[in-house]
Formats: C-alpha cells, sequence, structure tokens
C-alpha cells in the first residue's frame, strides 16, 4: 500500500514540475523579409523610407494556450522611433508558434540633422533596433491562468547596395 502512495506522490510531483511549470513565451521577428518600398537619400542628403513585410512569431512552450493582446511595435535608428506597427491580440496554442504578418513603414522624418546616417549610409548600411512586450495570460488545465509578459528585442542590419537583411540578431 505504501508502494503504491509513493508511486502516486512521483507522478504527481513529475506532472506539477513539467506540465504546471509556467514559461515565459518568446516573441521574435521572423527571417523572411521582403520589400515593397525602398529608397534612401544620397550622401549628401542622407534619408531613408523602407516599406517591408515580415512576421512577428510568438513561441508557446508551455502546455496551455497563450492569449495576448494588441501591442505596438516600435523601430528605431539611435534611439528615434523611425516606424510602429501594431500586432494584433491574438492567441499561440499550446507547444505552437503563432505567426503575425504584419507590414512596416520606416522612414527619417523624425530624426533630427546631428546623427551619423550620412556616413552610415556611405557605408551601405542602415541598422535598426525594434522593441516590442507583449502582455497576456498562459491558461493551463482550463481552470489556473498566469500572467506571462513576452519582450523582443530585435537589432537588424539592412545592406541598402542589395536591398536585403544583412543580420538579425535577437
Amino acid at each position: 500500500m505504501a508502494e503504491k502512495t509513493n508511486q502516486q506522490t512521483i507522478v504527481i510531483l513529475v506532472f506539477a514540475l513539467t506540465v504546471m511549470c509556467v514559461k515565459t513565451p518568446k516573441v521574435r521577428l521572423g527571417t523572411d523579409f521582403t520589400f515593397q518600398n525602398f529608397s534612401t537619400g544620397s550622401q549628401a542628403s542622407p534619408a531613408f523610407d523602407l516599406s517591408f513585410t515580415t512576421q512577428v512569431r510568438v513561441k508557446n512552450t508551455n502546455f496551455g494556450p497563450y492569449k495576448f493582446d494588441s501591442t505596438i511595435a516600435t523601430f528605431m535608428y539611435q534611439g528615434v522611433t523611425v516606424g510602429q506597427v501594431i500586432i494584433p491580440k491574438g492567441k499561440a496554442g499550446l507547444r505552437s508558434t503563432k505567426k503575425v504578418g504584419v507590414i512596416v513603414n520606416v522612414n527619417s522624418n523624425a530624426l533630427p540633422s546631428t546623427t551619423n546616417l550620412g556616413s552610415e549610409s556611405g557605408a551601405h548600411v542602415l541598422t535598426l533596433n525594434s522593441h516590442a512586450k507583449l502582455s497576456g495570460k498562459v491558461e493551463l488545465m482550463f481552470i489556473m491562468k498566469k500572467k506571462k509578459s513576452a519582450e523582443m528585442n530585435c537589432t537588424m542590419t539592412i545592406d541598402l547596395s542589395t536591398k536585403g537583411v544583412q543580420s538579425m540578431i535577437c
């Protein structure tokens, strides 16, 4: 009788430590970029105006769905916001990745004239940072809900000569 109780205790303990442990979901930009609009200024008058499509990927490794609220992803050049995109509310299923297609528009209109955009565009590269914070809840066993926030911080380098993404670090 005591052996059966020990086995049940072990099964419950393993279940609690694996299934009931809530991990923070991960949010990242996808690696496929398709540029629709790609215009850059000259060395004397540096500027940029880009439009591209990509995916925002929300990876949920939990044994329950992650429902997240709508949020805004911000794209920055040297700390100055150059574009934003809305990530609509959604749900990443249990142990799956939700892919949300977004169209991003970034331009240099908000940049002060003191940035080193001229030297960077002379090197045929443009470095952008992106940030987003998803807030939501992981639901376990249809009864337990845990609040979790996923945060994205990515740096992408765009090659202006090939009109493609040279590198992406998240």
